[in-house]
């Protein structure tokens, strides 16, 4: 597969992943989703860090230009930020700062396990 089409796999599930983490944060806590999550075998802060993670290392792994992916994905930080602080008007839901520190250190090693990545 030619290093071109893998980049683009890569920036499609990103896509896929951005969207998710986006409607996971803000259903209200009542939902089902929300729900089979708390069965996952990963604690909250486990599926914070793991998410900002991949958000993180699929943009510094699979965007062309090595600097708009380290960018791109260090801007989930502010995602992270953003979707934690909409969580204060989803039902049920409330904002956590170690929430943040899960989502902060997800990214950053998201982006120092993306940079081998991209050779």
């Amino acid at each position: 597969m030619s290093p071109s089409a893998v980049r683009s796999i890569l920036r499609g599930i990103w896509a896929v992943t951005l969207l998710g983490v986006v409607i996971g944060s803000l259903l209200p806590a009542s939902s089902a989703l929300l729900h089979l999550m708390a069965r996952s075998p990963l604690n909250d802060k486990g599926l914070h860090f793991s998410a900002y993670l991949v958000l993180a290392l699929l943009p510094v792994a699979g965007f062309e230009r090595r600097r708009l992916g380290v960018v791109t994905g260090a801007l989930m930080v502010l995602l992270g930020l953003a979707l934690e602080g909409g969580q204060s008007f989803s039902p049920g839901r409330h904002v956590e700062f170690n929430d943040l520190v899960a989502n902060g250190t997800g990214v950053l090693c998201g982006i120092l396990l993306g940079l081998p990545l991209r050779s």
